[in-house]
């Protein structure tokens, strides 16, 4: 969106992945700056998460971040704001990066995806001509062991990941909505002025038939909801439950919106939380109808870039966005026989501008809660 050494880990890779081609590491990157992550089968009680955070501008919301102790934090795009086709530009900008994420590496697991800054170009999706380099240079200031080689994929760099016991199991699904997206076509230009008028973007909405994922993408991402699990983190760089904002969402992809939705119901996955970003403003959608449960999707957008223009959303709870810098919290307490989800968007000062309480009881479906 456009507005301005292997080691253990806490985490175990989930099984059946999409097969991977394997590609020659690209040097540059040994002191980029590897995750310190907890080792065990340890329970996630605080994740974090946050997106667009540009490499030329400060960041001072790393301090509050840190404050939450988070045992997990999730990049959910616009990690650098790269926009180039010159790899090797792209890399200096990682580098400049790579020491602003080093204290976030060091406290705790991280896990990324990209969205289309980090990707390539603004708004870009599979006609990026460059995608299979900067793939490569992703992965390389991302990747902290050889159990992400998977990610290394001809359609795209999407995971999973589980920590904790069964009885305690969070899943981390990172699907890429960028590497095999079809093409978004803008309005004209007299359009768009009355747009403006209501804070609405420059994208109509595509036929049911386009996607953003590949349908080898669509096939592990079933696999993944079969896998058992408590909690399921959908971290998505763009916003999943929003209404049409004209903006890249996932209603401008109403196929893969109802397929998604469609998918939860036929695996009957339990659980289910979106995050999201990109938007450049913080703010939590709630959706009750046409879905086995209520379906939640908070995003925090982003971590130094903002825009006050916010959008119309139908779905968005009780009408409260915050527009300043921002990053997103979950919170669990496995303690309760009935486990409380907390979530959260935080201003840079650490003060809770958006929080709301889920009973994971309120996450199932009509069908078996045991699974």
């Amino acid at each position: 969106m456009s507005k301005s050494t292997p080691k253990l880990n806490r985490r175990t890779v989930i099984k059946g992945l999409a097969a991977a081609t394997v590609l020659p590491a690209l040097p540059g990157f040994a002191n980029a700056g590897q995750a310190n992550a907890k080792t065990g089968a340890a329970s996630l009680q605080t994740i974090c998460f946050g997106s667009c955070c540009h490499q030329d501008q400060a960041q001072p919301i790393w301090s509050s971040i840190l404050a939450q102790r988070p045992d997990l934090f999730i990049f959910l795009g616009d990690n650098i704001y790269g926009d180039t086709l010159d790899m090797n530009l792209m890399r200096q900008k990682y580098h400049q990066q790579a020491a602003n994420f080093q204290p976030i590496r060091q406290a705790c697991d991280v896990v990324a995806i990209w969205d289309d800054h980090d990707y390539g170009a603004d708004d870009v999706g599979a006609n990026y001509a460059a995608k299979e380099q900067s793939r490569d240079l992703f992965l390389e200031f991302w990747e902290d062991s050889i159990e992400h080689n998977p990610r290394r994929r001809d359609d795209g760099i999407y995971q999973a990941w589980a920590y904790g016991p069964e009885s305690q199991r969070v899943q981390v699904i990172l699907p890429d909505l960028r590497y095999q997206r079809d093409p978004v076509t803008e309005v004209g230009e007299a359009e768009q002025k009355e747009r403006d008028r209501i804070n609405l973007g420059p994208y109509r909405p595509n036929d049911t038939s386009s996607s953003m994922l590949s349908e080898a993408q669509w096939q592990w991402l079933e696999a993944q909801l079969l896998q058992p699990a408590k909690v399921r983190i959908i971290g998505s760089s763009i916003q999943y439950l929003a209404d049409y904002t004209g903006w890249e969402a996932w209603a401008v992809f109403p196929g893969d919106r109802q397929r998604m939705m469609d998918l939860i119901k036929k695996t009957k996955a339990n659980g289910v939380v979106f995050l999201s970003g990109d938007i450049h403003w913080a703010e939590l959608s709630r959706q009750t109808e046409g879905v086995p449960y209520p379906l939640y999707d908070l995003t925090s957008s982003g971590l130094n870039q903002t825009w006050p223009k916010v959008s119309p959303n139908q779905y968005r709870m009780n009408n409260i966005h915050y527009s300043g810098s921002n990053f997103g919290t979950v919170k669990i307490n496995w303690t309760l026989k009935d486990p409380l989800i907390e979530l959260m968007a935080s201003d840079v000062d650490g003060k809770v501008r958006i929080h709301h309480q889920i009973p994971l009881s309120a996450l199932q479906g009509q069908w078996s809660l045991t699974r």
